[in-house]
């Protein structure tokens, strides 16, 4: 079997009702109107499927007025794979809208940061403004599974399988971390919320959620180091992706990125 991964953006929601001002700190353009997209990512070498992250569900779609248009676990059925059939699924943070659908893939083992699980659950959730992306029945979630010895954690650096690695850029949240996936264009990093639009890591612009501004900033130059090249870096949440890169053969909402884009970024 290959190390070299095929990698894929799969599509579950959507908005529109936000400004730039959502999305980019110091901004000048503030009140133009600013689409977000949500995502998961799939990856597949021979026989092996990982899933990078569980996106949300419909219960808190309607908590937190996002639109949603599938479930995540609907996306991955739609997309061809049984969503009881995956066993490996990489967290990259503990954000509603990356750690939502936990109960949706009942047989996995979940990879996450240590840092991660210990901000979630410590002091920094008295705060209102820093619990905010969280969701408390999330985290428990996560929490019962630790105990039922479905979650391997991280400290930093870490190889999931070969050819998958994990690494911990924080600055969005305590303990995110980012995947650099090798592909046979080279590696590959899928950047989570370590910059949510191509916009945030190119012009230095941070994303407004932020726990520690300069983590953040030093994450943008992490993310391209861990990518054979820009075109290789791909944002959590930017619609770009979806023009950018061509569609997969399974379905209409999911994007095949290990190839490369097939429309050149003017960065």
């Amino acid at each position: 079997m290959s190390d070299n991964w095929e990698v894929y953006a799969l599509k579950y929601g959507s908005s529109a009702a936000r400004v730039r001002t959502d999305s980019f700190i110091f901004d000048v353009d503030y009140s133009e109107p600013h689409v977000i997209d949500y995502f998961i990512w799939i990856l597949q070498n021979g026989e092996r499927t990982i899933l990078v992250d569980t996106g949300f569900d419909t219960e808190e779609a309607a908590v937190r007025n996002r639109p949603l248009i599938r479930t995540p676990a609907e996306a991955v059925r739609d997309f061809g794979i049984n969503p009881d059939d995956i066993d490996t699924v990489i967290i990259t943070h503990l954000h509603y809208d990356h750690a939502g659908g936990l109960r949706q893939f009942s047989n996995a083992q979940f990879h996450l940061q240590a840092a991660e699980m210990a901000y979630a659950t410590g002091p920094c959730m008295c705060h209102q403004t820093l619990k905010m992306p969280f969701t408390g029945q999330h985290i428990c979630d996560m929490v019962n599974h630790v105990f039922s010895g479905r979650v391997t954690y991280y400290d930093g650096v870490g190889e999931v399988v070969p050819g998958v690695t994990v690494h911990c850029v924080g600055g969005h949240s305590r303990g995110l971390q980012v995947i650099q996936v090798m592909t046979e264009n080279g590696p590959m990093c899928l950047a989570s919320d370590a910059t949510h639009f191509y916009e945030n890591f190119i012009t230095g612009k941070p994303f407004p959620i932020v726990v520690d501004l300069e983590i953040m900033l030093n994450g943008f130059k992490t993310i391209q180091e861990l990518a054979v090249n820009r075109d290789f870096v791909i944002p959590g949440h930017d619609p770009l992706v979806c023009e950018h890169f061509p569609l997969a053969d399974q379905c209409d909402f999911a994007w095949r990125l290990d190839k490369g884009p097939h429309k050149p970024f003017d960065f």
